[in-house]
């Protein structure tokens, strides 16, 4: 049987983000088409050592870290590839932050795919001494991978400057097809179908949640704003939140899969400011949903969303953006068409997956 280890996650049942979602859902694929997946997941430190299981058919190493942040991360790729290493099947790695570590495996002449993760260094929010850290991990990366995946175009024309060609492969994250969603979770939230716009993202400057803000309260609109997310005592999260108008909502952090699908199915529209990173999985959830979009004009997003979005450069331009999004209702369903089909055509689980097993059997070929 065709065995893969999947690692650089935190395991499944998917319950982080992108790169947990996409690694269940080839996870799935694999051993729907007859592969032996086992997946490696940090969970506390409990105090009983390794534990290995079963979860919906894949075999979990369950292994217990007492460190939290970056530090107990990078102690748990450590042992999860101590561990992989002892058993010489491919290996599928969701991210190069501790490529150093993968040198075990390319020693030991064991197939190891990698996806790259956009330009993950370059992000401010890391700062100088982490994002040099990971610069150097992403150039260790390069070289040790036997097959190296980008989530975008733009990101394989990136990876081009600083890997062989042949071995670099562009394979765009997946959403679920969402054609209906149970309203009852709005109704928790204060919230009517087809009354508001949402916006889910991280709360960090290269998103551009301030001028989606800014943009969407310069005047009185139809329809409210959700915006999903930890809104604390930082600094841009006070401005974000003193630049709304009595119109934009903050619920928090939502995480379960069910709420989020039934917010993003029913809005009017997804709001999307991301400005760097290569294939956003929030960006396709809003396509699987039907949504119309509004992102902010750079090469990643236009790639992604092609014709289902109107963009925007600046906080007039979103101001812009949203008017005509909310006010013409033709404009609205033509984008939502495009949504749709975009998603058919690039962004299905299956597209996507199939995709990452033609690569891993052909990993698997190469070194035999």
């Amino acid at each position: 049987m065709r065995t893969v280890r999947i690692l650089g996650t935190h395991g499944v049942p998917a319950g982080y983000g992108g790169f947990e979602t996409a690694a269940e859902a080839v996870a799935r694929y694999l051993v729907g088409n007859g592969w032996r997946v086992v997946v490696y997941c940090q969970e506390p430190d409990h105090g009983q050592g390794v534990i290995t299981d079963e979860w919906e058919g894949i075999e979990r190493v369950r292994i217990p870290i007492a460190r939290d942040g970056w530090l107990g991360t990078a102690q748990f790729d450590l042992v999860s590839i101590r561990h992989a290493a002892r058993h010489r099947d491919v290996c599928l790695t969701f991210g190069y932050n501790t490529a150093v570590f993968n040198l075990r495996q390319k020693l030991a002449g064991i197939p190891n795919v990698i996806n790259m993760d956009g330009i993950e260094w370059s992000r401010a929010r890391w700062g100088k001494f982490r994002q040099a850290i990971l610069w150097t991990n992403e150039r260790i990366a390069c070289w040790i991978g036997d097959e190296l995946i980008a989530d975008h175009p733009e990101i394989e024309v990136y990876l081009r400057g600083r890997a062989r060609a042949e071995k670099i492969t562009t394979i765009t994250y997946g959403a679920p097809l969402v054609t209906a969603a149970d309203p009852a979770p709005l109704t928790e939230l204060g919230l009517n179908p087809g009354g508001y716009l949402t916006l889910i993202a991280r709360p960090i400057p290269e998103n551009s949640i301030l001028e989606l803000v800014h943009g969407f309260s310069a005047r009185p609109r139809p329809v409210d704003l959700v915006i999903l997310g930890d809104y604390g005592d930082d600094p841009y999260h006070q401005a974000v939140r003193a630049a709304a108008s009595d119109q934009v909502h903050f619920p928090g952090a939502i995480y379960d899969p069910q709420v989020t699908q039934a917010v993003r199915f029913h809005s009017v529209g997804y709001l999307h400011g991301h400005t760097v990173g290569g294939t956003n999985p929030s960006l396709v959830e809003a396509l699987g949903a039907g949504n119309p979009v509004v992102a902010h004009d750079n090469p990643y997003n236009r790639w992604v969303a092609q014709d289902a979005a109107l963009y925007f450069s600046d906080v007039a331009g979103a101001d812009q953006a949203i008017t005509r999004l909310t006010s013409e209702p033709g404009l609205a369903d033509a984008l939502r068409s495009a949504a749709r089909a975009r998603h058919a055509a690039e962004f299905t689980w299956e597209h996507v997956a199939g995709q990452y097993e033609q690569l891993l059997l052909a990993a698997m070929e190469g070194r035999q």
